[in-house]
């Protein structure tokens, strides 16, 4: 698990503001971690936090902040797939970790480590919606950059295609559609 420090700044941040369900203040954590890249270790910490709101928010802001640095992210790789990439983590922390692994350069090794945990994602229709969307997103860029079977994406696919979401059966739907 995690064992960096927290200064509590974020923690605060991140614990308050609007609704629970909302964002809060991630915009305002974004900026200064963007103007402060040490900051990002604090960010980082936040994601282990025991209130599942601040979890969602610290991951929502990290993922954010690898869309302008994903050179930042990089160095953080093997530790979110050693500490953040388990089947229990919350739906939260997977729809963005889908979101990170196309955004950041990966070694051969995390590139099929994290190829595994999005198909793991995919193998059942017991998966979070919003998981299910972003894992689809991911696996079609990895289809596309030549590094994951266009077949065994349509093969997870029409696993989806069961799923509860009507939602997720569209995407689904499309995806076929597009790849086939």
């Amino acid at each position: 698990m995690y064992d960096g420090y927290m200064t509590g700044s974020f923690e605060t941040l991140l614990l308050v503001g609007g609704k629970s369900n909302s964002l809060g203040k991630v915009d305002e954590v974004i900026r200064m971690v963007l103007a402060d890249k040490s900051l990002l270790k604090e960010l980082y910490g936040c994601m282990f936090h025991v209130d599942p709101w601040v979890r969602m928010r610290a991951a929502d802001a990290f993922e954010k902040v690898c869309r302008k640095h994903p050179e930042w992210i990089e160095p953080y790789v093997d530790r979110i797939q050693e500490e953040l990439s388990g089947p229990d983590q919350q739906a939260s922390i997977q729809w963005h970790l889908a979101e990170i692994y196309r955004q950041v350069t990966l070694t051969s090794e995390q590139k099929q480590h994290a190829l595994n945990w999005l198909v793991g994602r995919l193998s059942s229709i017991d998966v979070d919606w919003i998981v299910a969307a972003n894992t689809m997103t991911a696996l079609a860029y990895f289809v596309e950059k030549g590094d994951f079977s266009k077949e065994k994406l349509l093969g997870l696919l029409k696993i989806q295609l069961d799923h509860k979401s009507k939602s997720v059966v569209k995407k689904a739907t499309k995806s076929i559609d597009a790849l086939s």
